[in-house]
């Protein structure tokens, strides 16, 4: 196991890059549609979602192979669709990401869409061409296609859009999350746990029901406090610290954390979200002696925000 976090993102980032880089350079299909969505995939991501899978795996010593660095890949072709419509006109509107021009105003919204839709179908592509053992394959297709899709992230975009201009309860915005942002991260976790279990026959064992409620809680919460975390910064950061347009969500009318909780009260929440997930996943290290949860602690502990 790589050492800090930092190691191990410096590694598998760098992976993580060339792996998205060679499935869509390698695709038989228009220069324009592939440079477009090559735009949106090279952006500066920090992968977390890929990365938190990858974390989980070497948390519980299974090897990184070629294999699994496509396996892990798929959900970040499904996040960078999902941006790339996000930031549409008839979306939300933004003209930057990640410091640099929205794909659709380099593109036009034609091909940014289209850049999406390929993004979104390559991912599916990608599971079912490239994993070895086909019932794994099937399994996270069918995850990724219910956490992607109307009783997931989509599901959570359109609660988002209804819910403008309202001051949401605060069950409903969390579901809106839980949905919208975390159903992806939701998934990062528990795709490690499937491919763990049917690489790994062995090791794969050790994750009864009990384990696995625990990893999940993890991704829950982490699920959750990256969402606040992301409320947090849209006030107290700039367009040039965030890459994107600051203020967003008060200009949209959206329900936020700070909104509903004032700014202390938001960033109480984001620490008990943090602290209910690094207490889960502590618990799976008390009773499984294969695992190492330094890696998945140090990950949610990277979601804290400055004391002001």
């Amino acid at each position: 196991m790589k050492q800090t976090l930092t190691d191990f993102q410096n590694h598998y980032r760098l992976l993580i890059d060339q792996t998205l880089f060679k499935l869509v350079k390698t695709l038989k299909t228009p220069k324009l549609l592939k440079d477009a969505m090559i735009y949106s995939l090279t952006a500066g991501g920090k992968r977390t979602r890929p990365m938190l899978t990858l974390a989980v795996l070497t948390s519980l010593n299974q090897k990184i192979n070629e294999e699994i660095l496509k396996m892990v890949s798929a959900v970040e072709l499904i996040h960078t669709y999902s941006l790339i419509h996000d930031d549409l006109p008839a979306m939300d509107n933004d003209d930057f990401r990640r410091g640099k021009l929205t794909n659709h105003k380099v593109y036009g919204e034609g091909m940014a869409i289209l850049a999406g839709d390929a993004l979104l179908t390559l991912a599916f592509q990608v599971l079912t061409q490239n994993t070895s053992n086909e019932k794994l394959g099937f399994e996270l297709v069918k995850l990724l296609a219910k956490v992607a899709g109307a009783i997931g992230m989509v599901g959570g975009q359109v609660l988002d859009i209804q819910g403008e201009g309202q001051r949401l309860p605060i069950e409903q915005m969390q579901k809106m999350h839980h949905l919208k942002t975390g159903a992806l991260l939701f998934y990062a976790v528990e795709s490690g746990l499937l491919i763990m279990q049917f690489l790994d026959q062995k090791q794969g064992k050790v994750i009864n029901e009990q384990i696995k409620k625990h990893f999940l809680i993890y991704a829950e919460s982490f699920g959750l406090a990256f969402q606040i975390r992301d409320d947090i910064l849209d006030i107290t950061k700039t367009t040039e610290e965030l890459g994107k347009t600051a203020g967003k969500d008060i200009a949209m009318e959206k329900s936020t954390y700070p909104l509903l909780l004032g700014l202390t009260g938001a960033k109480d929440a984001l620490i008990q979200e943090i602290t209910k997930a690094s207490e889960a996943i502590a618990s799976v290290e008390k009773t499984q002696p294969i695992f190492n949860s330094k890696l998945l602690q140090q990950f949610v502990q990277t979601l804290k925000v400055e004391a002001t």
